[in-house]
């Protein structure tokens, strides 16, 4: 093997190492929270389960809520990843919901429903608002990632333009309510029906969409003014 390619894998390896590392510190969090309970381990704990140095745990994590929650950021990610892989003209929002179902049924990396004690961890959340925080926000930061993808897909921009926050919003909300359906109803093996479910009642909510004014065309709607009425003319 030459120098050259040597030198050009190592960023590769050192990737990947990187991901073992934190992968072993989550999944030591998890299943120190799900055997012990949240309360009844620190960060020390968690860095000697996957055998690494405490100053090792900081590089990853803020916090050991964080490292609990990081499986949730790393099916988010897949979303985002299955959504920038959808065809370039499908509609938006039928391109994440699209995604969403590729993540339930990757065979690869298995959604929560076929993944060992995940569907604990989510009625962990509900009994503990610090892990129910520590989600939220690996949620919104996936969120933000996916106004930006669609953002892009409809060349647009996204601080001016609220559409692709709307309809991120919108999916991302069908998922959480399958979730909390899926939680509460006890049954593992539902998730793949309830996030179809989910997205039907989206879908039926929306009815028949509204042609939409693309960037740079005039608004098809008359502008609310500010202040009193004009004063009527006589006849």
């Amino acid at each position: 093997m030459s120098a050259e390619k040597s030198e050009g894998e190592r960023p590769d390896r050192r990737a990947r190492r990187s991901r073992r590392t934190r992968e072993a510190l989550a999944q030591a969090a998890l299943e120190l929270a799900l055997d012990r309970g949240l309360r009844e381990f620190g960060v020390e704990d968690i860095a000697e389960r996957a055998d690494v140095a405490r100053r090792t745990f900081s590089r990853y994590f803020s916090g050991k809520e964080e490292a609990v929650a990081d499986c949730i950021r790393a099916d988010a990610e897949r979303i985002n990843d299955a959504l920038r892989a959808r065809p370039a003209a499908e509609p938006p929002l039928a391109a994440y919901r699209a995604a969403v179902l590729h993540w339930v049924a990757d065979p690869v990396h298995p959604a929560w429903h076929r993944r060992p004690r995940v569907f604990a961890l989510l009625t962990l959340a509900d009994q503990e608002p610090t892990l129910y925080a520590a989600l939220q926000h690996a949620r919104v930061a996936a969120q933000d990632d996916s106004v930006a993808i669609l953002a892009d897909r409809m060349g647009t921009d996204p601080a001016v333009d609220l559409r692709p926050a709307v309809l991120v919003g919108a999916g991302a909300g069908a998922l959480v309510a399958a979730q909390h359906a899926w939680v509460r109803g006890g049954e593992v093996a539902a998730l793949p029906a309830l996030v179809e479910r989910a997205f039907a009642a989206l879908a039926d909510a929306l009815g028949p969409a509204a042609p939409a004014a693309h960037p740079g065309e005039p608004d098809r709607f008359p502008h609310h003014h500010e202040g009193p009425a004009p004063e009527p003319r006589d006849p």
